[in-house]
């Protein structure tokens, strides 16, 4: 179970256990993530080309017009949601079996009540969940010109030499030290779901393409918000990081983006900046003490999750068949 001081700490952003609603309201937590690649990635939508976005950042007198790789948002949720069922089935004993089968899923765990789910297939739960955890696009900090290389890649084989055939291709990869602000915003999540997506945030490693073998990332959880009203978009988080970077520099906006690398620990704090400094000027959100965020990654641990998941369980339960009672009325 979660104690007191961190349900009371999150109360203005989530709702009661034993009070999850299947009519949207206006809580809203938000765990805010600085990921850092460490080993070479790959997002695209095609198997070849990293995905590019265009991006205006203006600072006093000046402007630039970047083009940012972006880290797509299914990329960051299909991740998130493997790494969330691989946690609940070695902590939770289900009869039904929940995996990433799309129409076969589990509704009633508390991966797929809370991640969303499509019918299914079991004509008693036949029913699809909106999911309450919603990601954003992430942009990169610096220029795809500076952060995106194309690498030769191949299977091995046993000769020296081979023509050209369809197992050689020349992806585009992600640098390592790449940076990408995100911000992971739940809706109506209790208390005990918002620590079950710290704990994936936590735990998961693995973004891309061939999730398997490319794409280490380290996720530096920098803070947990709660309030009334979804904070700041991820790209207007890249952009104030850029003009951080200038102003406490001799650089240039165009310098920041096309610079070799950035250091992690002062873009993890422009980027709490522009989260704080936004609250601040209207969002409806103020931020979560430190030591109860703390405490928060802190029950990332099996045996500490294990309980609060076997908490939240039989309410994911409810949740659902209260659902399927009142659909179509």
């Amino acid at each position: 179970m979660l104690p007191e001081s961190v349900t009371t700490a999150l109360e203005s952003g989530t709702v009661p256990i034993d009070e999850m609603t299947n009519t949207p309201g206006t809580n809203y937590t938000t765990i805010l993530v600085l990921r850092e690649l460490e080993s070479h990635a790959i997002f695209t939508t095609n198997g070849q080309d990293a995905d590019i976005a265009s991006l205006s950042v203006v600072k006093d007198d000046s402007s630039i017009e970047y083009s940012p790789g972006i880290m797509f948002m299914r990329k960051q949720t299909g991740s998130d949601r493997r790494m969330g069922k691989a946690i609940q089935r070695e902590l939770l004993d289900y009869e039904e079996e929940d995996s990433m089968e799309v129409n076969n899923m589990n509704p009633r765990s508390v991966e797929s009540a809370l991640y969303g789910s499509a019918a299914s297939g079991d004509d008693d739960v036949d029913i699809g969940v909106t999911s309450r955890v919603m990601y954003d696009t992430a942009f990169s900090v610096r220029d795809a010109s500076a952060c995106i290389d194309e690498k030769f890649q191949n299977a091995p084989g046993e000769d020296y030499a081979k023509g050209s055939r369809s197992t050689i291709r020349e992806p585009d990869f992600f640098e390592p030290g790449s940076l990408f602000p995100c911000a992971i915003t739940l809706r109506d999540a209790t208390p005990a779901e918002v620590a079950f997506v710290v704990a994936i945030t936590k735990r998961n490693k693995r973004y891309g393409a061939a999730t398997t073998r490319l794409g280490r990332v380290k996720n530096h959880i920098l803070g947990v918000y709660t309030g009334s009203e979804e904070g700041p978009s991820n790209r207007e988080l890249t952009a104030n990081v850029i003009r951080s970077f200038a102003t406490e520099s001799d650089y240039t906006l165009s310098d920041v983006v096309q610079s070799p690398a950035l250091d992690i620990s002062e873009a993890s704090e422009y980027v709490r900046d522009a989260y704080d400094a936004a609250c601040t000027k209207g969002v409806a959100q103020n931020p979560v003490d430190q030591a109860v965020v703390n405490e928060l990654i802190g029950m990332t641990a099996d045996d500490e999750l294990e309980a609060i998941m076997e908490a939240q369980r039989p309410h994911s339960e409810e949740f659902i068949d209260n659902a399927i009672k009142t659909d179509g009325d």
